[in-house]
């Protein structure tokens, strides 16, 4: 579960509540139309138009983690160190500096970044730097380390700014144009043009439940957080990794599609916090040993290995040795499908799994309940027969 951050107040937090219903409930920007350039004329047109809307909501996150540490005049003895720890010696405060992108994506000053740009340990004191050069103090209002998204506030007295718009990242296909704005290396607000060039990319190693845009628009340090666009201008997807062996772009980057910062959104304007679905299995990638010892005939999906006794997918009828082939509209190839999909789904809310179940396909409806804090793990079952 996401870690929510001190109260800003009732009726600030009843402000920022309402910004978020604003927000979350509007409409997405409909489909664009897809088209090759024709000319040459066509192909020198310029990007300036996308940036002038875009790049005013993409600011520049400072953050300096205050935190204290034992300081001694044998911290460089290894005999020192290994009898003694650091228990000894004398408290002195450092601070850490770190640099990172956000987007405003509410005229009120709210913005979302990455959790891993604002994470750190000690007090924390987070400055937000506007295109036009203004800067505002921030304070969170949410943490989720499982989506690596966090929400800001700025503190600037009833100031109203530019925001961007929410596109549909559902709708992205491969070789999409795409912008990716943001601050790398600390060196001010830059543009880098590309394409989408994969789209669910899901072992990326850096959160838990979520698919990626992959794309060849460069992304460096400093990058993380910004905005990936559109050519309308409006926000794709949120920057927060690179694929790199030199720590600079290699044409492998990844952004959360803006459907997820908009689930995050909508869930604090619905409970005041982040909540995941929930079903009650042990899920496992499908491979020929599995089918062949739960006796299924499938070569795509998920197999479950393990259902809760008295969960949501128990009280279903899902059963060990099921492979689940489909969530909703969601086709399911793989446990990080299945986890993404489950995780989004409203706790309390039914929804449609396609399954296989033998050599027969079969749908059943599960009523989604609320993820624990902490997972309730069992041992996998044993086959089930006829």
């Amino acid at each position: 579960m996401g870690v929510l951050a001190k109260s800003p107040g009732k009726h600030g937090r009843a402000a920022v509540l309402a910004v978020f219903a604003l927000l979350v409930l509007s409409a997405p920007a409909g489909a664009q139309q897809r088209a090759a350039p024709e000319s040459a004329v066509a192909m020198k047109q310029s990007f300036a138009p996308v940036v002038k809307r875009a790049a005013p909501a993409v600011v520049n996150v400072y953050v300096r983690h205050r935190v204290e540490q034992m300081v001694s005049p044998f911290f460089n003895d290894p005999v020192f160190g290994r009898l003694f720890g650091e228990r000894f010696g004398v408290p002195r405060e450092r601070i850490q500096n770190s640099l990172g992108s956000g987007v405003l994506v509410a005229p009120e000053g709210v913005v979302v970044t990455n959790n891993h740009v604002i994470q750190g340990s000690g007090d924390t004191e987070i400055t937000v730097a506007l295109s036009d050069g203004r800067e505002f103090p921030a304070k969170v209002i949410l943490k989720d380390e499982q989506t690596d998204l966090a929400v800001l506030r700025l503190d600037a007295g009833g100031v109203k700014f530019t925001s961007i718009e929410f596109s549909d990242s559902d709708g992205l296909e491969v070789g999409d144009l795409v912008l990716a704005i943001g601050d790398p290396f600390g060196v001010g607000q830059t543009v880098t043009s590309g394409i989408v060039s994969a789209l669910a990319r899901t072992q990326v190693g850096i959160s838990d439940y979520q698919f990626f845009i992959q794309t060849d628009a460069a992304i460096n340090p400093g990058n993380s957080g910004g905005a990936l666009v559109d050519v309308n201008g409006n926000l794709m997807g949120i920057n927060t990794a690179i694929y790199s062996r030199s720590g600079g772009s290699m044409g492998i980057g990844f952004a959360i599609p803006v459907s997820t910062a908009k689930q995050v959104l909508e869930d604090i304007v619905r409970d005041g916090k982040v909540t995941r679905g929930w079903i009650g299995v042990e899920p496992s990638d499908l491979s020929p040993e599995l089918a062949e010892t739960f006796g299924v005939k499938a070569d795509k999906g998920v197999i479950i290995t393990g259902v809760l006794q008295a969960g949501p997918a128990a009280k279903a009828g899902i059963r060990p040795g099921d492979v689940i082939t489909g969530v909703g509209p969601k086709k399911i190839d793989n446990v990080q499908e299945l986890l993404t999909a489950v995780a989004g789904l409203k706790p309390g809310s039914a929804a449609r799994f396609a399954l296989q179940r033998g050599g027969d396909k079969m749908e059943l409806d599960v009523t989604s309940g609320l993820r624990p804090k902490t997972p309730i793990r069992r041992a996998p079952a044993a086959p089930e027969t006829e």
